[in-house]
């Protein structure tokens, strides 16, 4: 099945490219694959530790910098926005986490607006308990489950959410989406199940499943803001580069993920945020919109 999005600077229907598309129909039983042999694959490469932690041990080899080129051309990504040139990345990993020119991402004005924290494609539900299923139509993720909280789950049960899946072409650092003070980030251990779709659509709570930290951001605008950094199927670190404690600004660096897809979770209080009626069109359509980093996301509702 063809993984369709919006494309928000354009409007319109794109197909996406997936990287390794093979090895997610292997995991997940489709194809030629079973998903007895899914599932039996799934235990050696999403929940050993170990696979991961060697793909990454892989990727940060010199000669898998010979990989780069290669991959920007197949995917079409814009090097004039990197910060560095090229043939200064040592490895894959290197490129993977690479930093973006300042001008590449302008940041959407105004003390009330929040941005988008990352580049990626996205879901915007405006109260999480109306939503009729988060990605597959009836099915919801268990809140107290993704923040190991009821406490928390019930604070943000009709709050807003939004749901960021980055493909490994994204450029894969995320930020802060408005200011605030954020505590510090509290690792919750997991598996490393893929994210992309093809998997989400047999197991929504692989959000829940996976490998996440979780920040809370002391907003002046929002109120308190949950931030939830989830790994996947080969990303075996996730790096906090903020300072717990100290003022951050919109567009500042909160961190970056390592190679292989990820995804990001903003919960806001009920009623704290009005997001853009563009993002909320394509979720109700029941489509990802593709949106870049210090695009406009919402604004405060008070």
């Amino acid at each position: 099945m063809d993984i369709v999005y919006i494309d928000r600077a354009s409007g319109e229907q794109q197909k996406e490219k997936v990287y390794g598309e093979w090895l997610i129909k292997l995991l997940y039983g489709q194809g030629w694959t079973s998903k007895t042999a899914g599932t039996l694959l799934q235990a050696l490469f999403c929940k050993n530790p170990y696979a991961s932690a060697l793909a990454g041990w892989w990727q940060n080899l010199p000669h898998t910098a010979k990989a780069i080129a290669p991959f920007i051309a197949d995917y079409g990504i814009d090097s004039q926005e990197f910060l560095d040139d090229v043939s200064s990345y040592r490895s894959f990993n290197d490129f993977f986490i690479r930093q973006l020119k300042p001008s590449a991402r302008p940041i959407a004005a105004g003390e009330n607006r929040a941005i988008i924290p990352a580049d990626g494609r996205y879901y915007f539900y405006q109260d999480i308990e109306k939503a009729d299923g988060f990605v597959v139509k009836g099915q919801k993720f268990d809140l107290t489950k993704l923040l190991q909280s009821k406490e928390l789950a019930d604070k943000y049960r009709h709050g807003a959410m939004v749901l960021a899946r980055l493909c490994p072409s994204d450029y894969h650092r995320f930020h802060f989406a408005c200011d605030g003070i954020p505590d510090a980030a509290k690792p919750i251990p997991g598996e490393l199940y893929s994210v992309n779709p093809l998997a989400i659509r047999q197991n929504i709570e692989i959000f829940t499943q996976n490998k996440r930290v979780l920040t809370t951001v002391e907003t002046p605008q929002f109120g308190k803001v949950l931030t939830v950094e989830v790994g996947a199927t080969a990303v075996g670190t996730i790096v906090e580069t903020y300072t717990p404690g100290k003022q951050c600004h919109k567009g500042e660096e909160k961190g970056y993920f390592s190679f292989g897809g990820s995804s990001l979770i903003w919960l806001f209080p009920p009623q704290s945020i009005q997001f853009d009626s563009d993002l909320l069109a394509a979720t109700e359509s029941g489509l990802e919109i593709r949106c870049l980093m210090g695009q406009s996301m919402g604004v405060a509702t008070e």
